[in-house]
Parts: structure tokens; sequence; C-alpha cells
């Protein structure tokens, strides 16, 4: 499904700048106990946050949160592969 269904078919979704900084670090191949030490947060925190962010994006897995919100252009694709070809 492109970007543009997604747009026409649901309400719009928003990640919070937390939400997309633990989302990025996730990406990074991060545990959550790796994102809770960089952001100084408990890992409780940061699994609070991945459950907002599968229920946002209608995922259940990092995997699937990391191409959803890339695909919805959520977060930058090109911080981590490098400028993407069209």
């Amino acid at each position: 499904m492109s970007q543009r269904d997604w747009q026409t078919r649901s309400k719009p979704v928003r990640l919070t700048k937390r939400e997309i900084e633990v989302l990025s670090l996730i990406a990074q191949g991060r545990s959550s106990q790796e994102v809770a030490d960089t952001l100084f947060v408990s890992k409780r925190t940061v699994d609070f946050h991945l459950a907002n962010i599968y229920e946002k994006l209608n995922v259940n897995n990092r995997v699937k949160a990391f191409r959803r919100a890339a695909q919805m252009g959520l977060i930058p694709v090109e911080a981590f592969f490098g400028e993407v070809a069209d």
C-alpha cells in the first residue's frame, strides 16, 4: 500500500517527538534497555512508547513499526540507509 493510500484510507497518524526518538533507536538495532539507557528513562517507559507506536501504526513488532512509519513518511529513512532512490 502506498503512502498516499495510507493518507486517504485512515485518519492522520502522528508520533510524538519521543516516539520518533524511540523508533529511530530501535531501527538502529538497539534493545529496549539500550534505548532506555540512551534516553535516561526506564525500560518500562520505552516499552510503553513502543506499545503506543504499535497501536498508532496498527502493527505488532519493531520491524513492521519501522516499515510502516517509513512508508507513511513519519520518520526520515535517509537517516538510516542513505538517500533512497525514487
